[in-house]
């Protein structure tokens, strides 16, 4: 990509017209780290971009944005511009097309402000990006409070990038978010979301978090996390604190690399702690009876207010509300504690149980356990293929029903406990302890 967005500025310059990479690419190859995106920066119009590369697109064409298709690449190509107002705190009502300098000016952060000349090899500084980058810093270009007023947005963004960067934020933009920070509501939940998640996926997730609630970013998107605070525990069993230190000293326990249903049940596995506590009125102990059944309707609750796809909804639900059934493993039967081991998002539950002990009593005897009967099963599929199917029963002489459900359910799990070992054993099972039922039996249910 980066010897493609070479080659549109080549054509570019060759063409008379000033062409530079700009932005996220440029920070990023200076912190010697792989760019997602390369993006040019230009003197030419749309007009003129779109007569050197036929079939250009310009799908932003009122901010100067032509997508130039070349080597089975896409380029962003943007003609430098000035903004207008932002009436609505999200876009400009009006662009004006100007200098190099200019552009620089309107972009959010120093570090995202810096063009590089490949053809020159030379980077191009109007706001001091270079300095910042060697001492970690996010500060936001020009008046900060100006910046977050022009595009609500970028507060997020500024937690996002002091979290993937590891930098510090600048004293002045983070006192801009603080102050500002009511005025994401006005951002659509879809951006918020997407901010978010990027967030939460870093390996410095903790940093992130702590950001957006310090900040009071997380109060206006997710302020159920908030009301976590001072929720008090049995210090017999969480001895590290109240939930919401056990919430984050848990994120702070992730491996780096995790899948966003289980950082999300992580975040969400206790969160109707507060709705549910009790005290023993004789002993005082505290009790949080119901609070995976509550938490996983409030996690369902909370995920659609904020439309995350149902693909991450549904296993991050399950996690909550199954996240208790751990400390009864070693009572499941043998069947049961297959059929749980078996469900698709058992690794990421099993992933928040580990985390869920180490960040309280430290307890993995129930985990050490689970790994060793995955072990020992490991020969075999989880769910081996049933001995017997539907059809079998109905050349019987079953009907399909709820009886022959219970009966396949009955079978397979005295296949799992080993008491039925083939086909022949199960079919003599049938013939001896479940006669076929009444066909009137079966059409009433």
């Amino acid at each position: 990509m980066r010897d493609t967005a070479i080659k549109v500025i080549t054509k570019l310059t060759q063409a008379g017209h000033t062409a530079l990479l700009a932005g996220g690419c440029v920070r990023d190859m200076l912190l010697g780290r792989e760019a997602k995106d390369y993006d040019v920066a230009t003197s030419a119009t749309p007009e003129q971009v779109v007569r050197l590369f036929p079939g250009a697109q310009t799908v932003g064409a009122h901010f100067g944005v032509v997508i130039v298709r070349l080597d089975h690449h896409h380029v962003e190509v943007a003609t430098f511009r000035s903004d207008g107002s932002y009436s609505d705190g999200r876009r400009p009502d009006s662009v004006t097309y100007s200098t190099p300098e200019h552009d620089a000016q309107r972009r959010d952060f120093t570090i995202n402000g810096l063009f590089f000349d490949p053809l020159k090899e030379e980077v191009i500084d109007y706001v001091g990006g270079q300095a910042d980058l060697r001492m970690g810093l996010l500060r936001a270009i020009g008046v900060a409070r100006d910046r977050f007023e022009e595009d609500h947005l970028r507060m997020l963004r500024a937690v996002r990038f002091a979290t993937v960067l590891g930098f510090d934020i600048e004293h002045a933009t983070w006192e801009s978010i603080c102050g500002l920070a009511p005025k994401i509501r006005s951002v659509s939940i879809e951006r918020i979301r997407e901010e978010f998640v990027k967030t939460m996926l870093s390996p410095n997730r903790v940093r992130g978090f702590d950001l957006l609630v310090n900040s009071g970013l997380m109060e206006q998107f997710l302020p159920e996390i908030l009301v976590l605070q001072g929720c008090e525990q049995p210090p017999q069993f969480h001895p590290e604190g109240d939930v919401f230190i056990h919430t984050r000293l848990m994120l702070s326990l992730l491996p780096e690399q995790v899948s966003l249903p289980l950082v999300m049940s992580v975040l969400l596995h206790d969160i109707a702690k507060p709705a549910t506590q009790t005290r023993d009125a004789d002993t005082g102990r505290i009790r949080f009876n119901g609070h995976d059944k509550l938490g996983a309707d409030m996690t369902g609750e909370i995920m659609r207010r904020m439309k995350f796809p149902n693909d991450v909804i549904e296993p991050t639900v399950v996690a909550v509300e199954n996240h208790m059934v751990f400390k009864d493993v070693k009572k499941m039967r043998t069947a049961k504690l297959r059929r749980f081991m078996a469900r698709p998002s058992f690794d990421d539950e099993l992933a928040l149980h580990r985390v869920d002990c180490m960040g309280s009593n430290g307890w993995l005897d129930n985990y050490d356990f689970l790994l060793a009967k995955r072990e020992e099963l490991a020969a075999e599929p989880m769910l081996p293929p049933r001995l017997i199917t539907g059809a079998d029963l109905i050349a019987q002489g079953w009907h399909a029903g709820k009886a022959m459900g219970r009966l396949l359910t009955t079978l397979q799990t005295l296949q799992l406990e080993g008491t039925l070992k083939t086909k022949e054993e199960a079919l003599t099972w049938v013939a001896q302890n479940a006669p076929v039922p009444d066909v009137f039996e079966t059409v009433e249910e």
